[in-house]
């Protein structure tokens, strides 16, 4: 078993959907987004899981509606962290 192929936390998934959906990363360049998301992953739990479609599939509705409301929350926190960079290096 390799672990890190075999294992992932399931808030990975979710913060890049909603990266992709609000275009956060057509704003900043990789080395900002790989800085960006450490931000909002180490603002959440972690939930690992081996297979997305288990969790898809197992998962209550309301309880991946708080997951997601989370994220949106660490990605509101990181954009004002990203923001504040950018005016204290200018």
């Amino acid at each position: 078993m390799k672990l890190h192929d075999d294992l992932h936390n399931y808030y990975e998934k979710i913060m890049l959907e909603q990266i992709v959906e609000r275009k956060l990363h057509e704003t900043y360049d990789e080395n900002v987004m790989a800085d960006f998301c450490c931000t909002v992953l180490n603002q959440l739990p972690a939930r690992y899981i081996r297979y997305d479609v288990d969790m898809e599939f197992y998962l209550p509705q309301a309880e991946r509606q708080q997951m997601e409301e989370r994220v949106k929350i660490a990605i509101e926190v990181a954009v004002e962290q990203v923001s504040k960079k950018r005016q204290f290096n200018t």
